[in-house]
């Protein structure tokens, strides 16, 4: 079957896409697709599947015009895109369709609760039953995606938590606690406790440094958890304000404190390198911050008589559509390895601690998927066979041109046609993070 839809006709099944990497910004992948679901599906899925299921013969291009009027609904082939510079584009309309696509979002997480349905050995949470608690996030960190893509911050409420728990244990006895901030969930302590106390084990990804309940902590503890994860993700206080995280290096060390207190001896802590106006100087507050963790392990790991960790998970900034920092390029790839070798030396000497790295590549490869327009889709159907660089330099595209390139404010972004808030808000979030 061809790739492109232009390319393929009505004996051919319709090729569709959805999930959060489309919804930030499906472009790239625009050419391939007959229609993309932008939003959640619970909301979206019931419309769209009754007109998917009309009995009735309909061809191709009626039955993608059918499609295009539900609400969250994109048919790529129903606009075409002029471009104009390295970035600036235009959308025109060429049939009767919205010409913004509404992201929808569900708007009662009690009526439909996210849990795990598929369970088998080989799944990657096979040994767990997972029951989201909220969705989206409260924070609106500057950086992070799911942060405002997921708005407005939904909780589901503690009695339909309970009752997907109860559900869970008759199948599986840990229970793993899905949401972007799973601490932040009002009665948290009181819900890990419940899990305990019903003969259950806790699990959750990562803990919000400014919000450790201590019942939770309890819980994780008695759940057999050998490794907590926090993520101050700015390396110094400066850069913590710039990304808007609202922690300071008290809190950060008080809640190494508690899970240490704990006997938790093994840390996690997530940063992130090449953030906007980073320089050496808070690179080394980021090894200050992490010696000053690891002597707290070390010490306590001396009373205990036994060893503990602080592995440092380190990713570079990769620029993300729909948020306020959307519009800052991602540094050049030789300074974040200079970068990576400061901190690598920086901490060298320093015994029980750990760093690993995302492959920088990648994230490069993610910052161009993240930012680029349909102009990649010919890159893409190469890439596979000749590798991103050669297809690149074959095809004379300058991926720099939408990875590192800083965006004015006033330029037409490949993903406006979504509506999917307030952009004037993360214009006003943008502004006050570089005003200082």
């Amino acid at each position: 079957m061809p790739s492109c839809a232009a390319e393929r006709d009505s004996s051919m099944p319709l090729v569709m896409a959805g999930g959060a990497a489309l919804f930030l910004n499906p472009e790239p992948v625009a050419d391939f697709m007959d229609f993309i679901c932008v939003g959640e599906a619970e909301t979206l899925l019931p419309a769209l599947l009754r007109v998917l299921t009309v009995d009735e013969q309909i061809v191709r291009r009626e039955l993608l015009a059918r499609c295009a009027v539900v609400p969250g609904v994109y048919v790529p082939s129903f606009y075409q895109i002029t471009y104009a510079g390295a970035g600036i584009a235009s959308r025109i309309t060429l049939d009767p369709a919205p010409p913004t696509v509404q992201r929808l979002w569900d708007g009662d997480r009690n009526g439909a609760p996210t849990v795990s349905t598929i369970l088998t050995e080989n799944t990657e949470f096979s040994h767990m039953y997972l029951v989201e608690v909220a969705r989206g996030c409260p924070r609106g960190c500057r950086f992070c995606a799911a942060g405002f893509i997921y708005l407005p911050y939904r909780q589901r409420s503690m009695e339909s938590v309970m009752e997907e728990v109860r559900k869970g244990l008759q199948k599986k006895k840990k229970i793993g606690l899905v949401g972007a901030a799973v601490s932040d969930f009002k009665g948290i302590g009181e819900l890990s406790r419940f899990i305990v106390q019903q003969g259950g084990k806790v699990s959750v990804a990562s803990l919000r440094i400014d919000c450790l309940d201590e019942q939770l902590v309890d819980s994780l503890k008695v759940s057999g958890h050998k490794t907590v994860a926090l993520a101050p993700e700015g390396g110094s206080q400066r850069l913590r304000d710039l990304i808007k995280k609202n922690i300071d290096e008290e809190q950060i060390l008080s809640a190494c404190d508690l899970l240490i207190g704990k006997d938790m001896l093994n840390l996690k802590l997530y940063f992130i390198i090449g953030l906007p106006t980073e320089t050496m100087a808070d690179l080394d507050e980021m090894i200050a911050l992490v010696a000053k963790v690891r002597d707290r392990v070390i010490d306590a790991a001396r009373k205990n008589k036994r060893l503990g960790e602080v592995l440092l998970s380190v990713n570079p900034f990769i620029p993300k559509p729909f948020t306020p920092f959307q519009w800052c390029g991602m540094e050049d790839l030789k300074s974040l390895e200079k970068k990576v070798r400061y901190l690598q030396k920086g901490l060298g000497g320093l015994s029980n601690v750990r760093m690993q790295m995302e492959g920088l590549k990648d994230a490069y490869l993610q910052a161009l998927l993240s930012r680029g327009d349909r102009r990649l889709a010919p890159l893409i159907l190469q890439a596979g066979e000749k590798g991103w660089k050669k297809a690149a330099r074959e095809l004379k595209i300058d991926t720099d041109s939408w990875v590192r390139r800083d965006i004015s404010l006033d330029e037409v972004l490949p993903w406006d046609f979504i509506d999917s808030g307030d952009k004037e808000k993360l214009v006003s979030e943008y502004r006050k993070a570089f005003s200082a």
